[in-house]
């Protein structure tokens, strides 16, 4: 009994030459790759620098307005639960509409390039 697994059907035992570095840099600075890359950049960056200061401004809140931050709003409940709450809805809320924003937006263009180096094989 061997370790080794046969090769797949179809190939003699050498390696399918894959795409070379070049390929690479010319799908890379091609405007479809550009225009995925902007895609992507417009989407992440404002949401990214919108939750760390959505994050900074509980953190100062919670440091230097302990009064406003432990205002009941009801029963045991105060401003302070709410936001940190807020907090998790607000992460999950963005991943969500990360995971929509890609599937409508990036995958289609990433397959696109994709099925262009892998026909240019």
């Amino acid at each position: 009994m061997t370790t080794e697994a046969a090769p797949p059907p179809g190939s003699a035992g050498t390696p399918l030459a894959g795409p070379t570095a070049d390929d690479y840099t010319s799908v890379q600075q091609s405007a479809e790759f550009g225009e995925l890359r902007s895609s992507y950049r417009s989407f992440a960056f404002p949401l990214t620098v919108a939750f760390i200061a959505w994050y900074l401004l509980y953190v100062l809140l919670s440091n230097y307005a302990g009064g406003f931050m432990g205002t009941k709003l009801f029963g045991n409940i105060n401003v302070a639960l709410v936001l940190g709450l807020a907090q998790f809805a607000t992460t999950f809320l963005i991943a969500w509409l990360y995971a929509r924003h890609a599937a409508a937006n990036l995958d289609p263009k990433a397959e696109a390039i994709k099925a262009r180096m892998e026909a240019a094989e």
